[in-house]
């Protein structure tokens, strides 16, 4: 382990440099970041996920420029031009930038107008001018020769030797790059001639703003448009600038020697400089953009996997439809399909009827606790339909967000769980286990196809799917998984497993029966000390041998609890089930040299609440009665509304017009731009004032200032129901709802709320 990487990351980090180097160590050994921010407290310091994941991410890039380092400092050397004080520099450099500046120089090249005025025989000429001693330039007529017929040829040979050289100045390069850095500005304008195909893109037909404030929305939405042929860019500061900067840094004089070095340094910075810092601005800018959009996008998919489950219940699905009808399944308590059919609510007469009667039917036979309605086209008639049916018995009806359901329906993992079934079935099955379990469900999907996203599909695909897969991981791990009833998809993400151990499992599950403890996973094929170390804590067994086992605590600390059972003079049983025996617990009576305050804190709470899960619990929303497409809103309405989807400008809320509005960052709400911590959250249920409905476009405009609940908020009329809120069929193992502490996203979106137009 390179000692200089400690140093950097804890210097970057603003961490201790023991904790850096005990995480990448943990690291190295194959530790998860989940285990490790879990279950190696004290050697970490408590680092959570993501400073660990950061941990990661900065050991990965910092070998990336050890690397590089190596083979410049191997390929200047086999050039026999490497010195003490160039080696030194190298060794000192830690960024990419700085280290190919370096590099430039001695950078095998190809033919360029330098090399080939320098072939000419023109060096000498060139070195000659650059120093400025002589004023004359007359000596250009003694490098005439066959290739140089004049001495202007000459001359401007010269140019090009010396804008190479100008070019190739590391501190001339650090010097542009500081007032690219505070000036540059990205400026567009329309391709002639592509006005009314870019007519989405029509603020930035003639736009410019400083690259340093632009936010990350606008920098993509000029890419994409600039990608698609609409606009063209650049990203420069002011030219005068930049040229005044290379003549105090090479224009000695004002003789004609130096009236040649004012030319070259004009034409390195046009010809050379501006294009090759123009590019990396470019690069950074965008890899800039793509880390906000891709930081919203794992926020927003964070909330969305740890959205409110409503628990082991048997619900009956309907995927709405209407010539084609609605497809309803009939699932247990776990989500295995018990029946399928397709009713016609929607149409006349007897079919409607035959529909009501269907429902009822089912709703005895599987004793169905709530009914999931996806909340795509029909939805809200399917819905209203369903609530008014008497089923003899309280029925929930929830309208569930079914975006990527389809993609889910024709993909190998739904082939290969339904091979006898249409899409439309499978289909309507993810939307009823999204109702009972949304984070085993989505974990089946494509993260970039459940629709939270910001211009996804234009950032770097790679840092996309790494953040992605990050967040799931983090978030299956957090609630911890069954493993007697989780599918081989959501065990794959479980600490230490992936595809091939979760495979495993579920094989030895089918062969040898339920787990009873979770020492027998070690009998699974290939599951090892080591992967059996990193995810036996985030496995449940429920009514096992062992009620440790239906915990976080990890099977490792299990002799500690016992050993704490004994000195109360009880059972392990006991010791979860009676607080004030966990009272008289005094943790620092257990400290050791493997086991510290932080792990035996952790340890009595989840012996208070073992198997908690941490997800809030669900409530049922209603939207406005009457407001079922974009035609019915009107300006100055009040409706209740789930906040969908939130971007780096604002947040989408679905009032149920199949169109979600856009609540713009200035439109929050009084309390965002009073307390910026206050950041709205997926899911949330949200009262909005209608501001402006574009029928033709599509679009609606909402506020939700003012409508904050009890602070003088706007109170719906008649047709306007608000949201309703009722707990449904309380778990043993959850505790009371709280609000989610404040996260860097939200600090991120504070941060950036007066950016925004």
């Amino acid at each position: 382990m390179n000692p200089k990487h400690i140093a950097l990351i804890s210097s970057e980090l603003g961490i201790a440099a023991r904790q850096a180097e005990n995480t990448m160590n943990l690291l190295s050994e194959g530790s998860t970041v989940p285990f490790i921010s879990r279950y190696r407290k004290e050697v970490t310091g408590s680092l959570d996920e993501v400073q660990i994941g950061r941990i990661e991410d900065l050991q990965k890039r910092y070998k990336e420029v050890d690397d590089r380092r190596e083979f410049i400092i191997k390929t200047i050397t086999e050039q026999g031009k490497m010195t003490p004080e160039l080696l030194a520099k190298l060794e000192d450099s830690w960024v990419l930038a700085e280290l190919e500046d370096i590099y430039l120089p001695y950078k095998p090249k190809r033919k360029t107008r330098a090399t080939v005025a320098i072939e000419k025989g023109l060096e000498p000429l060139a070195k000659l001018l650059f120093d400025q001693q002589d004023g004359d330039t007359s000596a250009a007529e003694t490098f005439l020769n066959e290739q140089v017929a004049t001495s202007e040829e000459a001359l401007k040979g010269a140019r090009d030797i010396i804008a190479e050289w100008i070019n190739e100045n590391a501190e001339c390069r650090d010097k542009l790059r500081k007032l690219f850095t505070h000036t540059g500005k990205l400026t567009s304008k329309v391709v002639e001639g592509k006005e009314a195909a870019g007519d989405k893109y029509k603020d930035y037909f003639e736009f410019s703003e400083d690259l340093r404030e632009m936010p990350s929305h606008r920098i993509l939405a000029i890419l994409r448009a600039e990608h698609e042929g609409i606009l063209f860019s650049s990203i420069a500061p002011v030219e005068e600038d930049a040229v005044d900067i290379l003549n105090k840094q090479f224009v000695a004089g004002k003789g004609k020697a130096a009236e040649q070095v004012v030319k070259a340094a004009a034409d390195a910075y046009k010809r050379l400089l501006r294009p090759s810092l123009e590019n990396e601005f470019r690069a950074v800018a965008k890899e800039k953009a793509d880390t906000e959009a891709i930081d919203v996008f794992a926020e927003n998919l964070r909330q969305l996997l740890l959205a409110a489950p409503l628990g082991p219940t048997p619900v009956i699905a309907v995927d709405p439809g209407y010539r084609t009808g609605c497809k309803i399944v009939a699932l247990d308590n776990q989500g295995n399909m018990l029946d399928n059919d397709v009713i016609y609510p929607l149409e006349k007469n007897y079919k409607k009827d035959d529909a009501e009667a269907l429902l009822k039917k089912w709703a005895q036979r599987y004793d169905t606790a709530a009914i999931a309605v996806g909340n795509g086209t029909a939805g809200r008639e399917t819905e209203e339909f369903v609530k008014k049916i008497d089923f003899g018995k309280k029925i929930n009806v929830f309208m569930v967000n079914e975006s990527g359901a389809s993609v889910y329906s024709a993909s190998e993992v739904a082939r290969e769980e339904f091979p006898d079934h249409d899409v439309t079935v499978r289909g309507a099955v993810s939307i009823g286990r999204r109702l009972i379990d949304p984070l085993a469900e989505l974990v089946k999907i494509d993260p970039k196809s459940i629709g939270v996203g910001q211009y996804q599909h234009d950032v770097s695909q790679s840092s996309l799917k790494q953040s992605l897969d990050r967040v799931v991981v983090s978030c299956v791990n957090n609630v911890g998984v069954n493993l007697n009833t989780a599918s081989k998809h959501l065990l794959a993400y479980i600490s230490g497993l992936g595809p091939s151990l979760a495979e495993n499992i579920v094989k030895y599950r089918k062969e040898n029966g339920a787990f009873s403890n979770r020492m027998q996973l070690k009998k699974v094929h290939r599951l090892g000390e080591k992967a059996f170390e990193q995810c036996a804590g985030f496995l449940r067994i429920e009514n096992g041998d062992n009620p440790l086992d239906n915990s976080a605590v990890h099977p490792e600390r299990y002799g500690l609890i016992k050993e704490m059972a004994e000195k109360q003079h009880c059972t392990i049983p006991e010791l979860i089930g009676q607080e004030e025996l966990r009272k008289k617990i005094n943790p620092k009576d257990y400290v050791s040299e493997e086991v510290g305050l932080l792990t035996l804190e952790d340890i009595l709470k989840e012996l208070a609440k073992p198997s908690r899960d941490p997800r809030d619990e669900i409530s049922i929303f209603e939207y406005a009665e009457g407001i079922h497409k974009i035609e019915d809103v009107k300006a100055g309405m009040v409706l209740p509304g789930v906040v969908t989807n939130i971007t780096a400008f604002g947040a989408f809320v679905d009032i149920g017009v199949k169109q979600d509005g856009l609540v713009h960052i200035s439109h929050l709400s009084n309390k965002f731009i009073s307390n910026p911590n206050e950041a709205v959250k997926l899911n949330q249920q949200v009262q909005v004032t209608v501001l402006e409905i574009d029928v033709a476009r599509k679009r609606i405009s909402l506020s939700m200032k003012d409508n904050e609940k009890g602070g003088g908020s706007h109170q719906p009329n008649q047709q306007q129901s608000a949201p309703r809120k009722e707990q449904q069929q309380p778990r043993k193992d959850k505790p009371a709802a709280k609000e989610p502490p404040v996260n860097d996203f939200q600090a991120k979106l504070a941060a950036l709320r007066n950016k925004f137009n």
